[in-house]
């Protein structure tokens, strides 16, 4: 069992960054991808980034793509995501979730474990 625990969540301007961290306990993660997805308000989760396990390979959203950047420390058990220039769609609960194998994958049904979701809010 692998818990997941995300952080660094809160409200910001527009314009504006955030870095969000997950970080995992119980069993590691390290040998797995993990992935970023977002709950707008009223909308259904969608995927934000993904990297696999050794962070050689990365995905991202083309909403996000050149703003947000998804990093891990393999040692530490934890990755990140920075988010710069945010705007006020990208409002949402984010959640990091640990894939069910090593690459990096977009799709919702490769994830196995999720963290219970930081909230991000950007005003305008």
């Amino acid at each position: 069992q692998v818990t997941l625990v995300e952080s660094g969540g809160g409200l910001v301007q527009a314009g504006g960054s955030l870095r969000l961290s997950c970080a995992a306990s119980g069993r590691t993660f390290s040998n797995n991808a993990v992935g970023w997805f977002r709950r707008p308000p009223g909308k259904e989760r969608e995927f934000v980034s993904s990297i696999s396990w050794n962070g050689g390979r990365t995905s991202y959203a083309d909403s996000v793509k050149g703003r947000f950047t998804i990093s891990r420390d393999r040692a530490k058990n934890t990755v990140w995501i920075q988010m710069n220039n945010l705007n006020p769609e990208d409002t949402a609960v984010y959640y990091c979730a640990a894939a069910r194998m090593a690459y990096s994958s977009t799709q919702y049904s490769d994830y196995r474990y999720w963290g219970q979701g930081t909230q991000v809010t950007v005003s305008s």
